[in-house]
């Protein structure tokens, strides 16, 4: 291991007192009226929600929703049809609009049953208010994912709006296949380790006496490494379930980066790495940094496994003062990331070009800087191979700033 040590807004403007309480900048356009009216009632003629003080001075136009957006009047007859509906249903406005909205929208449930006949918005209970989300089928089969709120003229009176939402599944679909593959993976992981242990407890249980004392160590560092290789993925999925919630907590100590690093480095060596491939390069002085050490110590060993098993040549890792923070920088000389992939790197299941591991400690490690307040890039170093970079912000325990 070589080591290189260098020393080195505006003023708020006032609104006229003819408008206080309404946006300032220039009048919202008109929306055409067979569009604009919602829930509250129609549109005003300047184009702006009705509904007094709160709906004042915003302008929305429908087609600015982000979901599908469909309105019926007391008549059950489409009054507004965004392009968010359009898109999602695939039918053009002029052709909803003036429909009656179980025309516009024939949605069925999973089961074949009409839906506007099973919910009756406007036949049944007048103290119902709405109906929760739910997955819903289209013509043709395509799956959409549907809520309805029944606007009253008050608590028990005739439905005067029906409001309805629709969004795509294709998120949702998303999720779900990660979700799959993460099970999926976490069974392949614990199969192979668990089958070792089992096989290895119950061949010394059953022939104990048969092996000499050399076999016997050899079945239970196996057996113990095993162990480890189950506990570490235990460790990842909790570590996920705490990033994807936002409940990864930060415990600030005082870190010396520079001897986390040069533990790291020691530690791959005494695994069979040659010494000669890790360069390592200080430039101090170096801010004081205050961070989480087991989680320090996760991110180091995640991104020099990362370069020892993807990448050749020396592993070069930079330590350096940023204008930001400390700055942490690890290059091999290998083949690099193709940029194809360089969007890809901090997900889920990223291997890279070779096979081995999970695929989760690089999501692991952005998750674990971002806790810390810090960020992380992947690029392609000097040499082409892979350079990750993260920087973690000056920071302090709240006691010591207060």
């Amino acid at each position: 291991m070589t080591v290189g040590t260098n020393s080195s807004p505006g003023a708020a403007e006032t609104a006229p007192s003819g408008q206080r309480g309404r946006a300032a900048g220039p009048r919202p356009r008109a929306v055409p009226p067979s569009r604009a009216q919602g829930p509250a009632g129609p549109a005003r003629p300047d184009g702006q929600a009705p509904g007094g003080a709160a709906g004042e001075g915003f302008g929305v136009d429908p087609d600015d929703l982000p979901d599908g957006l469909v309105v019926a009047d007391d008549t059950g007859r489409v009054i507004c049809f965004n392009a968010a509906a359009a898109r999602i249903t695939a039918l053009a406005p002029d052709q909803a609009l003036g429909a009656r909205i179980d025309a516009a929208l024939p949605l069925e449930d999973l089961e074949g049953r009409r839906w506007w006949a099973l919910t009756d918005p406007y036949g049944g209970l007048a103290t119902r208010r709405g109906q929760p989300e739910r997955n819903l089928l289209l013509p043709g089969g395509r799956e959409v994912l549907v809520s309805a709120s029944y606007v009253r003229t008050h608590p028990t009176g005739p439905l005067r709006r029906l409001v309805v939402t629709l969004r795509g599944t294709e998120a949702r679909r998303r999720t779900e296949r990660s979700h799959a593959e993460l099970i999926a993976t976490v069974a392949h992981e614990l199969r192979s380790p668990l089958t070792s242990v089992k096989g290895f407890t119950a061949t010394l249980l059953a022939k104990w006496e048969r092996f000499t004392d050399d076999q016997k160590r050899l079945m239970l560092e196996t057996v113990d490494a095993d162990a480890n290789r189950v506990t570490r993925l235990i460790a990842e999925l909790l570590d996920i379930s705490r990033i994807d919630s936002g409940r990864l907590e930060v415990r600030r100590q005082p870190v010396d980066i520079a001897t986390a690093v040069g533990r790291h480095v020691q530690a791959l060596t005494a695994n069979g790495q040659a010494p000669e491939r890790f360069l390592v390069r200080v430039s101090r002085p170096l801010p004081d940094l205050w961070a989480d050490p087991d989680k320090i110590d996760q991110i180091l060993g995640n991104l020099l496994e990362n370069a020892v098993r993807h990448g050749e040549g020396t592993v070069t890792i930079d330590v350096s003062p940023h204008e930001k923070g400390t700055a942490v920088t690890v290059t091999d000389e290998g083949p690099g990331i193709p940029e194809e992939s360089m969007g890809r790197v901090f997900t889920r299941f990223w291997r890279g070009s070779k096979r081995g591991g999970t695929g989760l400690g690089l999501y692991i490690v952005k998750g674990v800087v971002e806790a810390h307040g810090g960020t992380i890039t992947v690029g392609r170093g000097p040499g082409g191979g892979a350079e990750f970079r993260f920087i973690l912000p000056v920071s302090a325990p709240a006691y010591l700033t207060q």
